[in-house]
């Protein structure tokens, strides 16, 4: 059966894109213009990227966010991957289905009862809240994720890789380093990128568990966007937008070029 172009599908796609792509088209656009009404052109101008850079308060929140994000991901993929494992290599063994369930629950509970529960929790124990409770904040709910992640790589290895290596003379810890690491590596890169990127766009739970000098950029920009919107968080979306845009190019060459190598 052959695809037939038809001016109604042609309209449905061009409207669908038009839906997702045009408002951030527009914002890309006025972020180059001249006048300080981001409503109104003022004629094509790059003055406030530089505004921004010269911003004390959005280099200090994307400065704490960047720490947050890079310690959080490594932190909640070491332990979302030995969860994983356990979860998966480790059989049957008692109380698997209470560690199941409670990997598995902020997957599915509102970012509003995990931030709010989190911050009960910090007020009990008496911890000032800062930088450290929102990187422990996002430790908790960046583990499920690449909990999620690795399993499923996981789920699909081939046991008899670490049996043969075992049968080779290596030890149960030197075939995981050196049989199943390597194989389940692509996962668990994965699984960091997906925490970094989520520990990036949290807003609710660091809303929770932040303090004094802890805002994130998340936070500095929806703080400023409800006194009404600015050029310069116009210029630090697109920025934001070609950063992420960097980064789906290069993973899609690099997966094209591992391809091409198998």
């Amino acid at each position: 059966m052959t695809n037939r172009f038809s001016w109604f599908n042609a309209t449905s796609l061009t409207l669908g894109l038009a839906f997702l792509y045009l408002p951030i088209l527009i914002l890309v656009v006025y972020s180059f213009n001249e006048s300080r009404l981001v409503t109104v052109w003022g004629g094509f101008s790059t003055k406030w990227y530089g505004e921004l850079f010269r911003n004390e308060a959005f280099l200090d929140a994307a400065w704490v966010t960047l720490r947050v994000a890079l310690v959080s991901a490594t932190v909640a993929t070491l332990l979302g991957t030995l969860a994983a494992y356990a979860l998966v290599r480790a059989g049957r063994f008692k109380g698997r289905t209470l560690f199941s369930g409670m990997i598995y629950a902020p997957l599915v509970m509102p970012e509003v009862i995990t931030g709010l529960s989190l911050l009960l929790l910090f007020i009990s124990i008496g911890m000032d809240r800062g930088i450290t409770t929102i990187i422990l904040a996002h430790i908790t709910f960046g583990m499920c994720f690449a909990s999620v992640v690795v399993s499923s790589r996981l789920v699909a290895f081939d046991g008899a890789l670490e049996e043969a290596a075992c049968d080779l003379g290596c030890t149960p810890v030197q075939a995981f380093f050196f049989v199943t690491l390597p194989v389940i590596a692509p996962a668990i890169v994965a699984a960091w990128l997906l925490a970094f990127t989520l520990s990036l766009d949290d807003l609710v739970i660091a809303s929770f568990t932040s303090g004094p000098g802890a805002t994130t950029l998340p936070m500095k920009i929806y703080s400023q966007v409800r006194l009404g919107v600015t050029p310069e968080i116009n210029a630090l979306s697109t920025l934001l937008i070609g950063f992420v845009s960097l980064g789906v190019i290069a993973a899609s060459l690099a997966t094209k070029r591992g391809a091409r190598d198998a």
